[in-house]
């Protein structure tokens, strides 16, 4: 199951990534509309995550959309580097704070 769950996360970046084609039919821009913008697919990516995908294969995928020259299609489309780096700022690689070493205020 983990495997569908990389495999999802996969398709998810590149479409998102790649966005809609110049001659996108309207059911195609409407479910882009409710469906393709940025706080859904990080909600698509967040089960992903919680479900065995780790958040270091995301962004290791996401160096490869921008580095690997089998993804130069999906770089060359209008506004792509743009939503991929958005995405990528979404999960950009954060330090891990331990919940039981954080103090509370009172």
């Amino acid at each position: 199951m983990r495997d569908w769950h990389v495999k999802h996360m996969e398709q998810t970046l590149v479409r998102f990534v790649t966005g809609l084609s110049e001659n996108a039919t309207r059911w195609e821009k409407r479910l882009n509309k409710k469906y393709g913008r940025i706080g859904k697919v990080c909600k698509r990516l967040e089960y992903d995550i919680k479900h065995g995908v780790e958040k270091k294969q995301v962004y290791s995928f996401l160096q490869s959309i921008r580095t690997d020259p089998s993804f130069s299609d999906v770089r060359n489309r209008e506004g792509s580097m743009i939503r991929l780096d958005e995405i990528q700022e979404y999960f950009k690689e954060s330090p891990i704070y331990d919940l039981r070493q954080v103090k509370p205020y009172y």
